[in-house]
């Protein structure tokens, strides 16, 4: 029963906080059982029958539970290098799709790729999310967009959480985009999706959860409706790729539908907000996206007036977020989006376990979940997101080995 003992700073974010109250507890300790967190609080109160458990020396570092990415793209053929240019000459994301760029050539190159190659490249940056201190992350397909290419991603992901340490939460994202081929022939696509995809998915676990891009260029309000309403009579929850690149009604549907979240969301309506705050959905705020692609940032102070519970993932992907630090990200919120630390804290630990529906067992530092933490390399949470660094995380504990 080892215990973390000298920490400066522990953020236990416990499940039902407000999001402005990470649970700071200053020269903290914690000790856990196996996989399990057996006790979290203050040194001095350490219970007596932990007193001659072997010590781990946190030498006056900050101690947070293991970061939570809750929306990524992880799986994918190739790279869009070439975009970055063509991006900061003027082309507007939408632009660069016409053209036959964007997802339409991810999907070319993911399907070009075999099984082993995208395992391979997946498996690459799970290493290195994990080394920043990231140790559960929502996985979406969406680059295969046929029934083969589809399940491969979702089988590629099956193998990784089976054999990787970071723990993987797939997303059946059939509805990414119209593949080209069904461009004239969109009924049959969506037919395709749910009458094959999604019972398959489903009923080989493929997925926890289905999600549609709802934006001109994508799909509409009723097709979403549609896809979404058979993706939950097969058992699959919800999410929803909403108000990304204008005001498409996203946000209302999720709201509508009882999706666990709605992601993206930088055009999000008054209305959209309250619609959110009343259905108990979560905002998935998605930073390096905006930075990539010069658009307004999620309007978190607006959203958590509301009552709506905001998370912060990287949206990692090739094209529009080709990066998967997650404390970059977090950096951006408290800059760009005028969250609290604290705020921004919670967004990646226990609103973004809510966000995949892992709110009973990760995100936050209490006896009975995970063991799984981080300690940072600095005194404080504060200092933490002011001075960033590459990679500020000293160790990480998951499911209570040391990685």
């Amino acid at each position: 029963m080892p215990v973390l003992r000298n920490i400066s700073q522990l953020a236990a974010c416990p499940p039902g906080n407000s999001q402005q109250d990470a649970g700071l507890i200053n020269d903290a300790a914690v000790a856990w059982i196996d996989d399990k967190l057996s006790w979290v609080g203050p040194q001095s109160g350490l219970p007596a029958e932990f007193a001659e458990e072997p010590v781990v020396d946190c030498r006056n570092r900050l101690v947070i539970p293991g970061l939570i990415d809750c929306h990524t793209h992880l799986c994918f053929g190739g790279w869009r290098g070439d975009e970055f240019q063509a991006r900061i000459e003027g082309a507007s994301y939408q632009e660069i799709a016409a053209a036959g760029g964007g997802i339409a050539s991810t999907v070319s190159a993911t399907r070009a790729a075999s099984h082993a190659d995208l395992e391979h490249k997946a498996r690459i940056a799970l290493d290195g999310m994990l080394s920043l201190g990231v140790t559960t992350v929502e996985c979406k397909s969406g680059y295969g967009l046929d029934y083969d290419n589809e399940i491969k991603q979702l089988e590629v992901y099956q193998h990784l959480d089976q054999t990787h340490p970071v723990d993987l939460v797939a997303t059946f994202l059939g509805a990414h985009i119209v593949p080209p081929e069904y461009r004239d022939r969109r009924e049959e696509y969506i037919r395709l999706l749910c009458n094959e995809l999604i019972p398959s998915v489903a009923g080989r676990d493929l997925a926890r959860f289905c999600d549609v891009f709802v934006e001109g260029g994508a799909y509409t309000i009723d097709e979403a409706r549609d896809i979404l309403s058979a993706a939950s009579a097969h058992g699959l929850q919800l999410k929803i790729h909403a108000d990304q690149l204008s005001d498409g009604g996203g946000a209302l549907l999720a709201a509508q539908l009882g999706a666990v979240s709605a992601e993206h969301l930088e055009y999000v309506s008054d209305e959209g907000i309250q619609a959110l705050a009343a259905s108990g959905t979560v905002a998935v705020s998605l930073p390096l996206a905006s930075l990539y692609l010069a658009e307004p940032y999620l309007p978190a102070r607006k959203l958590l007036a509301a009552g709506v519970p905001v998370a912060i993932a990287t949206d990692f992907n090739p094209g529009s977020a080709p990066s998967f630090h997650l404390p970059l990200a977090m950096t951006l919120a408290c800059l760009n989006q005028n969250m609290a630390p604290q705020e921004v804290l919670n967004g990646v630990t226990a609103v973004a376990a809510r966000a995949i529906s892992e709110e009973n067992r990760k995100g936050s530092l209490v006896a009975g979940y995970a063991a799984d933490l981080v300690i940072i390399d600095a005194p404080t949470l504060n200092q933490w997101l002011y001075h960033f660094v590459p990679n500020a995380s000293a160790a990480v504990l998951k499911g209570g080995r040391w990685i």
